[in-house]
Order: structure tokens, then C-alpha cells, then sequence
């Protein structure tokens, strides 16, 4: 996530604002798509610590990683919309800091999916090897890569920002947006090229891993052998092709919104809403759906916490009901 959603916007010099009733309605939408999603997850979290079969299985444990990751990240994208509408201008230190995690997470996403379609590879092209290279220890410290690999990107924009700006900026509030805060030439071109490295690695993954896993299928399909899982396996890549494309939105939503805002200038605040649903909002609804509801063990498990969570919460109604009745 490199921006929020505002309910204003400078970018063209002229400050527009919501008028009360749209800003009530965009925030209640926010928030609410923001609850449902993060409540989904939450409860994916729930079961996956509660059964064993989950946290023993490289796995569970990278999409459940995905999820916490996705949680952090619809948090912060939220909180960031709300503090535009309320105050508008935040200080600069909470700013960076908030924006610094956001890009975190939002570089996270592309390597764990590139990581769980490299582990969907070797369950199917490499079955009897996928015990040696996929155990807990070795996905906890894939995990741990993934954090230094974007560590690795989102540092030295730090560096360069302690080194080019000026101490009173931390002091500042300012409308917290990425360009706001890493607003030196060498953050625009850096980001542009890193970007694009990073991206074309984690397709190149995606790519070579349904290939092989398609070819898979096909020997097996000549041998009248192939299984489900193979099947299944294909289908998730896609799936985590998909994903990676809404992922992708991130990075060209600048670009988007200008064209959009070309072909419609009066709609500016509308154009901005939009575009952070579909960037920030919409990605985070489909990991629940690529392992929480697809799979079947996890479906079983899910469901019951849910329906659980619903009897809970009517229980008491009905004993209240029965008091009044005495």
C-alpha cells in the first residue's frame, strides 16, 4: 500500500473535500469491507492455531502468514483513510513510520505467493523430495527471507530520506501519501527499477511453476494417472496469478487514476475512492477464498467456528428474552 484514499486531494494544486454525507458514507464502506475481511481472516488465524494438522504443514503455515500479512496491511490502509478524513494532515514521524510498514507488507505479498507456488511444484513435480525441502523449519525461515527481501527494498529509502531531508520534515504534519514523505528524485527512480525487477522475478516464478506442474499433468493424463491434486495445484497457481495481478494494481494506480481523472476531471474524490477499493480492498478479499474456502480440510474447520461464533451470539439474546418471560 503506498497511498491511502483521502477525502481531499492536492495533487493538482486545489483541495477538494467530500461533502459530509459522502465522507460518512465512504468511511462507513471502508470500514465495514475492512471489519468483514480482517473478522474472516481473524477467524482463519483462530483455526489454524487451533488444530495441529495446520501448523505442521509448510503449507497452511505460508498462506496463514499471508493472511496476518494481509491483515497488517488493510489495518494500516484503513487507519490511514480514516486519519485523511478526521485530521487531513498527520505529523510526518507517524507518517513515514505507517507508510514504512505498508510497503512492507505490500512487498511481501508477491514473494509469498511466488513461495507457495514454488512449494505447489515440488509437491507435484518433486513428491518424493517434498519432505527435505518443505519442512517447518525451512518455510519459518523462508518466511523470515521474505521479510529481509523486502527489508531489503524499503531500507534505503529510509537512508536516503535521513540523508537528503531536513529534521524540522519529521517535525511537520503533512496528508500522508508515499510521495509526501520519499519525495527525492532518487526514491522515484529506485522504486521504478526495483520494482520492476521484483515483479518480473516473482512472474518468472509463477510462470515456470505452472508449467512444469501443467506438463506434469499432461504425462499423467497420457498415462491415465492424473490425480486431483495435480489438478487442484494448477488451478491455485492461477489463482495466485489473479491475486498477483490485483497485487500489481499497487503499482500502477498512479498511473491509472491520472487517465481516469483525464476522461473524467469533475469526479476526483469518486475516481480516488474507487481506485482504493479495487487496489487496497479487493486483493485482500481473495486470499480467504484460495485456501480458506477451496480447501476442504480448512472449509470443514472454518465453517464450524463460524457457525459457532453465530450460536454464540444468539444464545444470549434468547436467555435475555427467557429472563424477561420470569
Amino acid at each position: 500500500m503506498n497511498s491511502s484514499s483521502n477525502g481531499s486531494n492536492v495533487s493538482t494544486g486545489v483541495i477538494y473535500r467530500d461533502s459530509y454525507s459522502t465522507a460518512v458514507a465512504k468511511n462507513v464502506i471502508v470500514v465495514a469491507l475492512g471489519l468483514t475481511i480482517n473478522y474472516i481472516n481473524g477467524t482463519l488465524v483462530h483455526t489454524f492455531r487451533k488444530h495441529q494438522i495446520f501448523y505442521m504443514n509448510p503449507r497452511y503455515i505460508l498462506f496463514i502468514h499471508l493472511v496476518v500479512n494481509d491483515m497488517i496491511q488493510l489495518t494500516l490502509s484503513i487507519s490511514l483513510v480514516l486519519l485523511s478524513y478526521i485530521f487531513y494532515k498527520i505529523n510526518a514521524s507517524l507518517c513515514c513510520l505507517i507508510i514504512t510498514f505498508s510497503i512492507f507488507t505490500t512487498l511481501n505479498t508477491p514473494l509469498n505467493l511466488a513461495v507457495m507456488a514454488v512449494e505447489c511444484y515440488i509437491a507435484i513435480c518433486l513428491p518424493l523430495r517434498h519432505a527435505e525441502f518443505c519442512n517447518v523449519k525451512k518455510t519459518y525461515i523462508l518466511i523470515g527471507w521474505i521479510w529481509a527481501m523486502s527489508a531489503a527494498l524499503v531500507l534505503p529509502d529510509m537512508f536516503v530520506l535521513l540523508a537528503t531531508e531536513p529534521v524540522q520534515l519529521f517535525y511537520s504534519t503533512m496528508f500522508c501519501i508515499r510521495d509526501n514523505i520519499f519525495r527525492h528524485r532518487i526514491h522515484m527512480e529506485k522504486r521504478d527499477v526495483s520494482h520492476i525487477i521484483y515483479l518480473i522475478s516473482v512472474w518468472l516464478t509463477l510462470l515456470y511453476t505452472y508449467i512444469m506442474i501443467f506438463l506434469a499433468a499432461q504425462t499423467a493424463k497420457a498415462a491415465k494417472a492424473e490425480s486431483g491434486n495435480t489438478k487442484k495445484a494448477r488451478n491455485t497457481i492461477l489463482l495466485h496469478g489473479f491475486q498477483l495481478l490485483l497485487c500489481m494494481l499497487t503499482y500502477i494506480a498512479h498511473s491509472v487514476r491520472q487517465a481516469l481523472l483525464h476522461w473524467f476531471p469533475k469526479q476526483h474524490l469518486h475516481v480516488a475512492f474507487a481506485s482504493y477499493i479495487v487496489v487496497q480492498i479487493l486483493p485482500r478479499f481473495i486470499s480467504p477464498i484460495v485456501y480458506g474456502l477451496r480447501d476442504q480440510t480448512f472449509r470443514q474447520h472454518l465453517i464450524r467456528y463460524l457457525v459457532c461464533a453465530v450460536r454464540t451470539s444468539i444464545k444470549p439474546q434468547v436467555a435475555a428474552k427467557l429472563m424477561l418471560l420470569y
